[in-house]
């Protein structure tokens, strides 16, 4: 039973009736002819191609173009553990945006189970439907280690988006700033809190770029090899991050920081913010509530960004998402590399240089020049 009352004629409910999604023929079905060429006896012919050469499934069925959205409804925006049939509109919306934006085909999957040798089952046995795999909405810690397996099984893209989308676009905007500010990302110290999906990811991909020292912080305070009871994901963020060793609260960690990368859906009080570096750059993601209101951050930073799109710079996954699938399926890629997403980040970075400034460090989501340029590049780099 609902816990609510719910308006169906609410125009929000109304555009969800029926669902986003539905599939269409790319062949003629008007004719018997047409039947027995889209159908038997013609299919046959096909099926027995692939059986004796597979490969010909890249090129005679859709399999080329069309991803999985794949969730265990655990970690739903900022719902959490709603199940797999409550995200299943967040799911179709995803797939909206892989055709919309990238013309790439997507089915969303959303499956009753929480278990991760199941989840990986279950993916691994759908995979020959596929071209790859977009793993949505599944908590952490588990969504690591499913990614990894499902990565290690399978000869076809595993992107987890809640992970590298968020990281490829974090390191566009930062980037960007970095160009305003004319500044080099080796000279930087960044905070990052909250050790999810998203923050995992967002530390991994920073250093990746050379940024110079990043911080994480959870829960219990700044992430450091000497702190105890750390998952196995955290303890392997100590041996890279925090090279001042640092230990303490959230305050300890952006005392003199120069960016905040804020992933944690919690709250970080305006007297931390005090304590960073001048010319700050403050990006607080947390959805709908940013961990710090833009006003405030805008007191101590020159340069924030939210997860929001009634605020400047927003930090969406639909810059990266779309473009990154679409350079990974035409480049035939099994995997999606660290050098494909920071490929994607600098093209994403690039299509906003043209009126660059401290309220326009990203592009606008709906700015169709993004998602051909990040797919060019990812297949470049593939």
């Amino acid at each position: 039973m609902p816990s609510q009352t719910v308006d169906l004629q609410d125009p929000i409910f109304l555009a969800h009736r029926g669902g986003k999604l539905r599939t269409s023929t790319t062949v003629p079905l008007e004719s018997r002819e047409d039947l027995s060429v889209a159908y038997t006896p013609g299919v046959a012919r096909v099926c027995e191609a692939i059986a004796a050469d597979e490969s010909l499934a890249r090129t005679h069925t859709w399999r080329s173009n069309v991803v999985a959205v794949v969730t265990d409804g655990t970690a739903v925006l900022g719902l959490g553990d709603i199940g797999p049939a409550a995200s299943l509109p967040v799911m179709e919306g995803k797939a909206a945006l892989f055709r919309q934006f990238a013309d790439v085909d997507a089915v969303p999957i959303c499956l009753d189970t929480k278990d991760p040798d199941e989840i990986v089952a279950a993916v691994a046995a759908i995979a020959p439907s596929f071209g790859g795999i977009n793993l949505e909405d599944i908590a952490a810690p588990r969504c690591f280690d499913i990614e990894d397996r499902l990565k290690a099984l399978l000869d076809i893209p595993v992107f987890h988006d809640d992970q590298h989308g968020t990281a490829v676009v974090v390191l566009a905007a930062l980037t960007n700033a970095l160009r305003l500010q004319e500044r080099r990302a080796e000279d930087l110290t960044v905070t990052v809190v909250g050790a999810g999906a998203a923050g995992v990811a967002i530390t991994k991909i920073l250093t990746e770029a050379g940024v110079g020292d990043v911080i994480v912080c959870d829960s219990s305070g700044i992430i450091h090899e000497g702190r105890g009871r750390l998952n196995s994901v955290k303890a392997r963020l100590a041996t890279f991050t925090n090279r001042s060793g640092r230990s303490g609260d959230v305050t300890e960690a952006l005392r003199g920081a120069d960016v905040l990368v804020g992933v944690s859906g919690g709250t970080i009080p305006e007297s931390a913010l005090e304590g960073m570096a001048d010319g700050a750059i403050v990006f607080a993601l947390a959805n709908p509530t940013p961990e710090v209101a833009p006003e405030i951050a805008l007191r101590h930073a020159a340069i924030v960004a939210t997860g929001r799109s009634d605020y400047p710079n927003q930090i969406n996954n639909v810059l990266a998402f779309p473009g990154i699938f679409r350079g990974a399926l035409d480049a035939g890629a099994a995997q999606i590399t660290e050098a494909m997403k920071l490929a994607a980040a600098q093209a994403i970075a690039d299509i906003a240089v043209d009126g660059l400034a401290a309220d326009r460090i990203v592009p606008s989501p709906l700015d169709p020049r993004v998602a051909p340029a990040v797919a060019a590049a990812v297949k470049a780099a593939a």
